[in-house]
């Protein structure tokens, strides 16, 4: 059963079970490319020192915002799987298809190409490798 916490920016997509790993994110349209397909919910921010603060199961969902401060990934957008084949880059804090996208299709973001490589990234990709 989907995960319905899609709000106006982001009802084109739902949360449901990936072929990926666990939940993901998936097309309820088809997208063009240079499309939006989700803008984040950027309202959690943290300082990079509070970043030890968060429990393990958030520092898996955190991205650099600036310099300082992390921002603290929310649903959907934390959903989005990482893919080596990818049809999405973020850009300024949403995810934009960088080819079409078909309905149905699973939102994908190469974890390496997003962000300064922080740590929360070096997290996500032992994470997608089950290390």
């Amino acid at each position: 059963m989907p995960l319905n916490n899609c709000t106006e920016h982001d009802a084109d997509v739902e949360v449901r079970p990936s072929r990926i790993q666990g939940m993901g994110l998936i097309a309820r349209r088809a997208f063009e490319a240079g499309e939006i397909v989700l803008r984040w919910d950027v309202s959690r921010l943290i300082s990079r020192e509070d970043f030890a603060l968060l429990s393990a199961a958030e520092q898996r969902y955190t991205h650099p915002f600036d310099k300082q401060r992390l921002v603290v990934v929310q649903p959907p957008e934390r959903f989005l799987n990482h893919s080596c084949n990818n049809n999405t880059v973020v850009r300024d804090f949403c995810d934009v298809a960088i080819r079409e996208v078909a309905l149905g299709e699973e939102i994908t973001s190469n974890y390496l190409s997003d962000g300064d490589r922080s740590s929360s990234v070096r997290v996500a990709l032992r994470i997608v490798a089950g290390k």
